[in-house]
């Protein structure tokens, strides 16, 4: 009976495509998994606010599964970035989000995407979070016709409906995040705008310009700093006298947040929505994160930290493997279904990454297109053959 059993699902393995992996998940029916727990999340501090984020967390199994899989497609892409890197097929600036997941998946997990958001150069998460898909990002990075910006804009510079960028200045993007707080509110949509920044660009003068027009006209801005303890090769504690990020604003309340639990970041950063929908003004946000590869490509990253440092950070804190252990001691998933999912994204990564290397480069003719909002003629005296462009929107 058993050998006639076995024959049947191989049988049926062969007709579905399932692998063997697969075919151990679907032994288990979902009433098998537990379908909701709660957890105990970190306390956040907390700066000029009566009250913080819940200590206890509620997941799902379903959201679970979505926060490992958006997790898991950010650190594989990355990585692949970092591949491609290597290959000389990605050049210029590439700065890389790998241990920082957490950040991207829980903003994403608590705001709508409705709502608005602005990064700095480190922006291929929130790119995909955004709704990107990982082809069209590599294909940026590789500077195709089929990337998200048409292989105009590269990796800093990725665009989606209500996602401006990947912005290269250090700390330009925290005003931008203001003016579209601001439009958000004369709008009066019920939108806020995410705006994030590093650690790097917290001592910017433009962010405390921001902040101070924006508690002023109590515009619904999350100013969030995501803090990886080093800008480019300096740590927190060389560059700043505080590193309390959360408290820089001053007369703005502030939150600071485990940034490698997505559950704590989630919470957070659905509280601090709340704040702003409820017409209280700006709130700031800091999430303690970690980069595990350098500032960017150029930086090896263990010149001024130690290998061990990484490697302590990797085992004890790691974001995705927080995540995975709390869904398999609750019973929410199994271990064979965690592997169908890497099994997946590293397929659809494999896949993303052949089109971006094997898509055309743009085309002269592409260069003076998506300039201007109209079709204004486009002549520069001298210079045969720019001249005989055509700009088109």
């Amino acid at each position: 009976m058993k050998t006639m059993l076995a024959i049947i699902s191989n049988a049926l393995c062969r007709i579905t495509g399932r692998s063997a992996g697969a075919r151990v998940v679907a032994s288990r029916s979902l009433s098998d998994f537990t379908p909701q727990a709660t957890f105990d999340i970190k306390k956040c501090d907390v700066h000029r606010l009566e009250a913080g984020p819940p200590v206890k967390a509620e997941l799902t199994r379903e959201q679970g599964l979505q926060y490992y899989r958006t997790m898991q497609m950010v650190r594989r892409m990355e990585l692949k970035a970092d591949q491609l890197y290597k290959q000389k097929i990605i050049r210029g600036f590439c700065h890389l989000y790998d241990g920082q997941e957490a950040c991207a998946a829980g903003i994403e997990a608590a705001i709508n995407p409705s709502d608005h958001l602005i990064t700095a150069y480190r922006a291929h998460g929130y790119t995909y979070t955004r709704g990107v898909s990982v082809r069209e990002i590599l294909a940026e990075l590789t500077g195709r016709i089929g990337g998200v910006a048409k292989g105009k804009g590269g990796s800093m510079h990725m665009y989606a409906p209500h996602f401006y960028g990947g912005n290269g200045i250090v700390g330009a993007q925290v005003p931008l995040g203001a003016g579209i707080a601001l439009a958000c509110q004369y709008q009066g949509n019920n939108q806020i705008c995410v705006t994030l920044y590093g650690d790097g660009a917290a001592n910017q003068g433009q962010l405390f310009e921001s902040f101070n027009m924006a508690a002023l006209w109590k515009l619904p801005c999350v100013f969030i700093c995501e803090n990886n303890k080093y800008g480019m090769g300096t740590s927190v504690e060389r560059a700043s006298a505080s590193t309390d990020y959360y408290k820089r604003g001053d007369f703005i309340p502030g939150l600071r947040v485990d940034g490698m639990d997505v559950l704590c970041v989630r919470e957070a950063a659905r509280f601090a929505a709340d704040h702003c929908r409820a017409g209280k003004g700006p709130i700031i946000m800091e999430l303690q994160t970690y980069r595990y590869h350098g500032h960017s490509m150029s930086d090896p990253g263990v010149s001024y930290r130690t290998r061990e440092e990484i490697q302590e950070v990797r085992s004890k804190s790691d974001p995705i493997s927080l995540l995975k252990e709390r869904l398999l001691s609750n019973n929410m998933a199994s271990v064979e279904e965690l592997k169908e999912i890497d099994i997946q994204i590293r397929k659809e990564v494999e896949e993303a990454a052949q089109f971006a290397t094997s898509d055309p480069e743009p085309p002269l003719e592409e260069l003076c297109n998506h300039i201007f909002s109209n079709n204004p003629p486009l002549e520069v005296r001298g210079t045969n053959p720019w001249s005989k462009l055509k700009s088109i929107s």
